[in-house]
């Protein structure tokens, strides 16, 4: 990937979530699978509606940049606006949905950064990925081998929040699996040879870049959700920023709830079946 040129970074003026407003921890297992675990804060002013919503349609949907430094009035994909920095582009295929929205068994291709500004390509994705569950309560997608199985797997969980019977924000929490099961030889080499590309370093860098990613839907989801009924038309421009309080006064999410998934990720005997990634969410 180091031959694409990145895309020049959007300049929305968003203050970014520090790493600090999420729960975050990375388990080796014995066999050299990497089980990762990220709980972030809640989104404000989001909701498990909007979430879904942005999953079905977000790699076909364009935006118009309405004052966003240096794409001034350019429509540009929707995903630019999901990283300000790291995003090159995401594309569905395979066999869609209605409309050409995401479904199981269908593929979608990323290509990203982890932390580009840093460390520029040094921690590239650049891979097409099954989409194994999409549902009003979350996301997964990764790739599986005939007779081996899940390889790697991505498992995202949201749910709406209430307080005092009042809606605060949703919950978004974030599982991931790499490696193959089984403690053999063959396992071991496939999973050190995983853990070259994907292994904790790689993750240490994911996880600042998701850590924005995810902080920014409170700047611009619920403003493009609005216009969801015209969405071959979107705008962005920074009067629409949505985001209510400080990014800062934010804390991860229901630790008990991280600490639980960590421990069970240590002690059960098949990671992948622990992730419950086509599953309805634990939530």
């Amino acid at each position: 990937m180091p031959d694409l040129q990145m895309p020049p970074a959007r300049d929305f003026g968003w203050e970014l979530r520090p790493n600090s407003s999420s729960h975050f921890a990375i388990r080796e297992r014995s066999n050299g699978q990497f089980c990762v675990v990220l709980n972030h804060a809640l989104l404000r002013g989001c909701s498990a509606t909007m979430i879904h919503w942005w999953f079905l349609h977000f790699p076909n949907l364009l935006v118009k940049l309405v004052d966003i430094p240096p794409y001034e009035s350019q429509r540009v994909p929707a995903y630019y606006l999901w990283h300000p920095v790291d995003h090159y582009s995401a594309t569905l295929s395979g066999r869609l949905g209605p409309n050409d929205t995401a479904r199981p068994g269908a593929s979608i291709k990323i290509r990203e950064a982890m932390q580009y500004e840093m460390y520029g390509w040094k921690y590239p994705v650049d891979t097409s990925l099954k989409i194994f569950y999409v549902g009003a309560d979350g996301w997964a997608m990764g790739k599986s081998l005939p007779f081996l199985g899940p390889v790697m797997m991505l498992r995202i969980h949201f749910r709406d929040v209430a307080q005092d019977g009042r809606h605060i924000g949703a919950h978004y929490h974030y599982e991931v699996v790499i490696g193959v099961g089984g403690d053999n030889f063959l396992a071991r080499q496939i999973n050190k040879g995983l853990s070259a590309k994907f292994g904790p370093e790689f993750f240490e860098a994911w996880h600042r870049h998701n850590v924005i990613e995810v902080g920014v839907f409170e700047n611009f989801l619920p403003a493009l959700y609005a216009q969801r009924n015209n969405s071959g038309a979107l705008e962005y421009r920074r009067e629409m920023d949505c985001k209510p309080m400080p990014s800062g006064e934010q804390n991860g999410h229901d630790r008990t709830l991280f600490q639980k998934r960590l421990d069970g990720y240590e002690s059960t005997e098949n990671p992948f079946h622990f992730q419950q990634y086509d599953q309805p969410s634990f939530l």
